[in-house]
């Protein structure tokens, strides 16, 4: 691991700082090494981090979009230059593969590359008068301060898919990662420090009591505006705290993804799509598949395929060769796939492979098959290895059972007939649909869901709508 890359404490207002002597350890899934002791910030510190950001606002939000490009353009080269060490240190932290850890750099620096470029076309417009003498117009300006609060599961990614369309907007950020994997985080902002953003235009606060420093966020009125992953309750908990200041907010919270595959798939990239869709971060990921709808007539043929194709699966260390089943992120999220599946035995599961933790933070790969909706993965986000497999007989049974949660973030089906393809696509509720395809992340299509899974959209020319207020301009007796 490069040490040069390795920060331990917060930094504010251009300056890596702390408060007082209260620390935590980051350890490493994989193993339960202690990878580093980083200070914890706290109230005093983000208050700290916020004023920092409000004072940097304005000279920010007056510099040009092409000048707001420039810098952003140094952050992206310097991100993709150090992508090796990047991985590395997101590995340590979260345990997926070091494959997916290098992709997920690269794909969180291209949506600083996007909006370096999406923030030049912040476009206005000219609006036909409704009187001779009257002119309008409409403009659009940065909201202000923005909070950033990411998960650890994708440590790099959340953050640059928030506070690149913020940059570019001329808003200033404060970031508030997880105390479970924040030194991706911190080496992220040393990039972007030596890119040259000033001082206070972006900020960074690592603490373990996200509660306290989030209520923070929420109360503040010098914050416009929070963007926040992660679960539905803890957006609930942000929502209700940012009442009294109205704030805006983006919110990408749980999912309860379903994957469809119709009698007419083509079932080897149904399997194939499943793979990438279920087992990538070990299932720990927000838009992973949570329930396997299949139709009768294809249920053992892809059923056997996927346990085939699981079976292929290495588990260990990500920094190990060919792996590409990583750790948990803790022995609680081991216990909670442990219940889930105990849960589903007892309710009449069969588990086809796997369902055993194999010690420290691992978990076998499971599929299991006579899935049913009492099963309590059926109603709760799995974030784990374990894919159910359900049955179904029509078009209508599997929409109602797709659509059948409070959940509405991303979800699949594969189909070789056109007519369902759009038919079942309109008729899922969710804000993003997978036809023929297991992986749709990717910043130039707008990223969120609907229902209990959230508001906002991040990425694509969307994105960047959600750090903008507008403003109208009524220019009068001109004639």
């Amino acid at each position: 691991m490069n040490k040069s890359l390795l920060f331990d404490r917060s930094y504010v207002n251009g300056q890596w700082t702390k408060e007082g002597t209260a620390s935590f350890e980051v350890m490493n899934p994989a193993n339960g090494e202690t990878l580093a002791t980083v200070a914890d910030g706290d109230v005093i510190m983000t208050k700290k981090a916020i004023e920092a950001a409000d004072r940097a606002f304005k000279p920010w939000s007056k510099t040009t979009a092409k000048y707001r490009a420039s810098i952003l353009e140094k952050w992206n080269d310097l991100i993709i230059a150090h992508s090796d060490e990047l991985a590395d240190i997101m590995t340590l932290e979260c345990g997926k593969p070091l494959a997916e850890s290098k992709g997920e750099v690269a794909y969180g620096a291209s949506f600083i590359k996007w909006f370096a470029e999406e923030g030049k076309r912040i476009y206005g417009d000219v609006i036909p008068p409704h009187t001779e003498n009257r002119r309008i117009v409409v403009i659009k300006q940065p909201i202000g301060v923005v909070a950033a609060m990411t998960p650890w599961n994708f440590p790099l990614a959340m953050i640059t898919r928030k506070v690149g369309p913020a940059l570019a907007a001329g808003c200033t950020v404060i970031i508030r990662p997880t105390c479970e994997a924040p030194l991706t985080a911190l080496a992220l902002v040393h990039l972007a420090e030596q890119a040259g953003f000033p001082p206070g235009v972006i900020n960074i606060v690592v603490g373990s009591d996200s509660a306290a420093m989030g209520k923070v966020f929420c109360e503040s009125e010098l914050v416009k505006k929070i963007s926040f992953t992660g679960s539905t309750k803890i957006g609930q908990i942000l929502m209700a705290q940012s009442s009294n200041s109205l704030k805006k907010l983006s919110l990408e919270l749980g999912g309860n993804a379903p994957f469809i595959v119709f009698e007419d798939a083509d079932i080897d990239q149904a399997v194939a799509g499943a793979m990438v869709s279920k087992f990538r971060n070990a299932g720990q990921t927000c838009v992973c598949v949570n329930r396997f709808l299949i139709h009768e007539k294809v249920y053992d043929e892809f059923t056997a395929k996927l346990c085939k194709a699981v079976s292929e699966l290495k588990i260990g260390n990500g920094l190990d060769e060919g792996v590409n089943i990583g750790p948990l992120i803790n022995k609680n999220a081991v216990k909670k796939i442990t219940q889930f599946v105990e849960d589903a035995k007892a309710k009449g599961g069969t588990i086809l492979i796997g369902g055993n933790a194999l010690g420290n933070c691992y978990f076998e790969p499971t599929v299991i098959g006579n899935a049913s909706k009492e099963m309590l993965f059926s109603s709760e986000e799995i974030f784990g290895p374990i894919a159910p497999i359900y049955k179904f007989s029509s078009d209508e049974q599997a929409i109602q059972m797709a659509n059948d949660t409070i959940y509405g973030l991303a979800s699949y089906f594969y189909s070789q007939n056109v007519a369902r393809c759009w038919k079942v696509a309109e008729a899922l509720e969710y804000g993003m649909v997978g036809i023929n395809e297991g992986l749709i992340s990717t910043e130039v299509a707008p990223f969120g869901g609907v229902k209990s899974s959230g508001q906002g959209r991040e990425g694509s020319k969307y994105g960047i709508e959600d750090y903008l207020e507008i403003k109208y301009m009524c220019f009068g007796n001109i004639i």
